[in-house]
């Protein structure tokens, strides 16, 4: 098994640890942290983020997984600057946090796009997220309709967030190197009023739908959910496929549908 400075890397956590000190320092400079601002940070690994976040902050928030790293942080910091979340950040409920939230993390990659939807959920609470993924992954999640990376997790996202992709990041910045190149992105939760679904999980069952057949029209990819009549309504092109369609487009078209649904009940 591989080590990194005396740490065995555990493929099933997906570990590759930042080692370049410049894109460390341009992390933290986005970040911008300052004293009194409540930061957490995911998958903490072996600090090469924890310690220059830190030297600006009174307190940080940490959410580990694997047990060595735990110990090896409980060493090295003091409860009082240094608060330790052991457990999977899956299931992990920010909101018990409090508000305000400033999220930061080198995300595993093998958990990106689950690990993204979960921290969806809190948005609310969550002033705003820096996070390092796989470059893949952030052209997904900022690219615009109408394009080939445009998918659910663009939709599902951009609902939810203003996203701005930062600077992308070779693999020879860790250690040990993944095999994808990788990017930061940036992420702000959207003013609650700027845009509303009257039902979360009935817009996203629409939009997972849509993209299952996005090669199909609108006619076609809201079968079920939505009628031709429904589609123009909601200020829609039947003919459409679901890639040409922007968020603002899902979510009248979702709300149409639970209000019909609603209506007919």
């Amino acid at each position: 098994m591989r080590t990194v400075a005396g740490h065995t890397v555990r493929k099933r956590f997906g570990q590759h640890f930042l080692s370049d000190p410049n894109i460390v320092r341009r992390i933290v400079s986005a970040i911008d942290p300052k004293p009194g601002e409540r930061v957490v940070e995911i998958g903490p690994g072996l600090g090469a983020i924890t310690e220059p976040l830190l030297e600006r902050l009174d307190h940080l928030h940490v959410l580990e997984i694997d047990r060595d790293i735990i110990a090896a942080l409980s060493e090295r910091h003091d409860a009082s600057r240094l608060t330790i979340h052991a457990g999977d950040a899956l299931s992990f409920p920010l909101s018990e946090l409090g508000e305000g939230l400033r999220v930061v993390g080198n995300l595993p990659y093998n958990i990106s796009t689950p690990l993204l939807f979960h921290l969806g959920a809190y948005a609310r609470c969550i002033r705003d997220g820096h996070f390092m993924l796989q470059k893949e992954v952030v052209d997904r999640m900022v690219a615009d309709s109408g394009t080939a990376d445009y998918g659910r997790l663009s939709v599902m996202l951009q609902y939810r967030f203003r996203m701005e992709k930062l600077f992308e990041v070779s693999p020879g910045c860790f250690r040990p190197p993944p095999k994808v190149q990788s990017a930061v992105v940036r992420l702000q939760p959207h003013p609650a009023a700027e845009m509303h679904a009257e039902d979360e999980i009935a817009l996203g069952r629409l939009v997972t739908q849509a993209f299952s057949r996005r090669r199909k029209t609108l006619r076609n990819a809201f079968e079920g959910l939505l009628d031709e009549t429904g589609i123009r309504e909601a200020g829609l092109d039947p003919d459409a496929r679901p890639e040409t369609v922007d968020v603002a487009g899902f979510v009248r078209a979702s709300n149409l549908a639970v209000r019909r649904l609603r209506d007919a009940g």
